[in-house]
């Protein structure tokens, strides 16, 4: 048994924006940050008849992100990261110290057997 937490949204609600679903499809988006569990390790979602698979879910503060896990989320670098979630959510502030789940996946036919 694991001791993963409890699911607090549907995983098909994982990656919705329009760009960041391309992204995805095209291996450039591999991880999604969000404020609650969407996913587990191993199971699956479907973004424009393409299948993903959720390799890991970790916790991790805000204040950790690299530029290379900005880049895995689908930005050109953390600025451009920080400045989108900003505008998404009117009235937050960027905290350091605030923690995410970040929900690592892959292309389904891009895993190697």
């Amino acid at each position: 048994m694991s001791n993963l937490p409890e699911k607090t949204c549907s995983i098909d609600q994982l990656v919705r924006h329009p760009r960041l679903v391309a992204a995805a499809i095209a291996g450039q988006k591999t991880q999604q940050r969000r404020d609650g569990v969407y996913a587990h390790p191993g199971e699956t979602f479907v973004l424009q008849g393409v299948k993903f698979v959720v390799m890991a879910l970790d916790r991790q503060r805000l204040g950790d992100m690299t530029e290379s896990d900005a880049t895995a989320e689908g930005y050109p670098n953390l600025g451009a990261y920080k400045d989108i979630i900003l505008k998404m959510h009117a009235g937050m502030t960027w905290d350091d110290n605030g923690l995410v789940w970040v929900h690592r996946f892959q292309r389904s036919d891009l895993l190697s057997n």
